[in-house]
């Protein structure tokens, strides 16, 4: 082996040695370096481009913020995946405030599959010639309305009582939530008053009893007309005391729907304390003339007085009143209701009679809903006043009477644009009562 000694050459040696080390350190940190600037400015360019994306997405997203959907326990009994639910914190969701839309899909029942219906609202059967009526839903402005579930309804009624308490508007309503349910199961009457105003149903399979209780005042009257609203004497009402038609039941029921209106109109001798206080609408009697007012909110103070006092914690509704939509007349002097298609809003007015019930039955319910908070009592506001204003076309008009034109194409017939075509507009008030008892049962 061969070994060089000379200082010189060593000192060579080494420096050439370390020279390529240092070369072979710069080319290294110059590759790192390079690659950290690449990553650097391609995640630059990633982090930029996301900013542009958001930015964009918030210029054109110029309405409101969307609201996160309601969380639902996926365990809880009540949770359905393919329902959809106004989640009870939704405080902006007002039911009552919206508009009537088109709904192609149509009522869930017929006047042919629906055996409930009385013949003053079976329109269809009647001749009613046109059916564009049937196509609208209503849709609140904030939220969405969910379509009545027949079976999910009779499920939570089951060994229930549900009881709807007032006149003929309170029956045409309770029709409509027969119609619904019998697309699940039929119900069975068992039980009639004499006159057939007064009625109650059962649903076998589900033990749930449904009634409905003719109290045209929900206080004790006299009355003295024919089915036509044809009088022979003036209405004697009791503003102190309660119809005990309902009031001896009440122990009975677990759900209530509870509402008076346009009876109240009649002409009417008001009693208090077993003495004659005045009247309404009675000239020639010599009587101090009171007001339908009066008479009104003493009928509801009454009534929230007691079904708040009680021991009973039923789940109360009280509904307002229902505005008619009779034109050039009232349903005495020719009045008809001819229009086809609904209002939009800001296009009709409320009267002035309704608009006094409805500002009466706001107060009062304002009023008891402390009360009832305390005693236990779930107090609800079934708030249909404004909404049915706007569907002057879903009432049987002169087809509150079958075949109307048959003999005779002009013939003049009295008008119903009071009460509600079955199916009809009514079927959106029950969408809105299980919307509002599956809230209180889960609130």
């Amino acid at each position: 082996m061969r070994f060089d000694s000379n200082p010189l050459s060593l000192y060579k040696n080494k420096h050439n040695h370390v020279f390529v080390k240092f070369a072979v350190s710069f080319v290294l940190l110059g590759l790192a370096f390079r690659l950290f600037v690449s990553d650097s400015i391609r995640f630059s360019s990633v982090n930029f481009e996301s900013q542009q994306t958001q930015i964009h997405v918030e210029e054109t997203n110029t309405g409101p913020p969307v609201p996160s959907p309601p969380t639902i326990n996926p365990l809880s009994a009540d949770f359905h995946p393919n329902e959809t639910h106004i989640s009870s914190n939704q405080e902006k969701c007002d039911l009552f405030t919206g508009e009537w839309i088109p709904d192609p899909s149509g009522p869930i029942y017929s006047n042919v599959t629906c055996h409930a219906i009385e013949g003053h609202q079976n329109c269809m059967r009647n001749g009613r010639p046109d059916s564009g009526y049937l196509y609208w839903r209503w849709n609140p402005r904030d939220c969405e309305l969910p379509r009545f579930n027949p079976e999910r309804f009779l499920n939570f009624m089951r060994n229930k009582w549900w009881a709807f308490i007032g006149d003929s508007i309170s029956r045409n309503h309770v029709q409509s939530l027969l119609c619904i349910l019998s697309q699940v199961e039929q119900a069975v009457e068992v039980y009639h008053d004499e006159e057939y105003r007064s009625k109650r149903w059962q649903f076998p399979s589900y033990n749930f009893t449904l009634s409905v209780v003719w109290t045209p005042f929900l206080l004790k009257a006299e009355v003295f007309e024919d089915i036509n609203g044809v009088s022979s004497s003036e209405i004697r009402l009791y503003l102190d005391e309660l119809d005990t038609k309902w009031t001896e039941q009440y122990k009975n029921f677990d759900y209530v729907v509870i509402a008076g209106g346009k009876w109240f109109l009649k002409t009417a001798i008001y009693h208090e304390n077993n003495t004659v206080k005045g009247c309404h609408y009675c000239p020639g009697k010599n009587l101090t003339e009171l007001g339908f007012d009066y008479a009104y909110r003493k009928a509801l103070q009454l009534v929230l007085s007691f079904v708040t006092r009680l021991d009973q914690k039923a789940f109360v509704f009280l509904r307002t009143t229902t505005p008619d939509h009779f034109e050039n007349g009232e349903w005495f002097s020719g009045g008809t209701c001819n229009r086809s298609v609904p209002f939009k809003e800001g296009e009709v007015e409320m009267r002035d009679i309704d608009g006094i019930m409805r500002d009466i039955e706001l107060e009062e319910f304002g009023k008891a809903t402390g009360i009832g908070a305390e005693k236990g009592v779930t107090l609800k506001l079934l708030d249909t006043t404004s909404l049915s204003l706007l569907r002057p076309d879903g009432h049987p008009g002169p087809y509150r009477q079958f075949q109307p034109f048959a003999k005779d194409k002009n013939a003049k017939v009295q008008n119903d644009c009071l009460h509600w075509c079955l199916p009809g507009p009514i079927d959106s008030w029950n969408d809105l009562l299980m919307e509002m008892m599956v809230d209180g049962i889960n609130g």
